[in-house]
């Protein structure tokens, strides 16, 4: 699998949706640990970064430079 890369504000998929229905998350942290936020419920998350890589399943919006 090749290695992606993460931009703060991009917005992501992840393999399984959250509990609300929504299944498209904001990366609002990053480092070791990354803290993304559902855009259905304003939920935010706090993952381990190696999680985080396995668990992603697309980019949907990047973050414009």
């Amino acid at each position: 699998m090749e290695q992606k890369e993460f931009q703060l504000n991009d917005v992501v998929e992840m393999k399984k949706s959250h509990p609300c229905g929504a299944n498209r998350w904001k990366i609002i942290r990053m480092g070791m640990d990354f803290r993304i936020k559902c855009e259905g419920c304003g939920h935010s998350v706090m993952i381990p970064r190696k999680e985080f890589t396995r668990k992603v399943k697309k980019i949907l919006e990047r973050q414009g430079d």
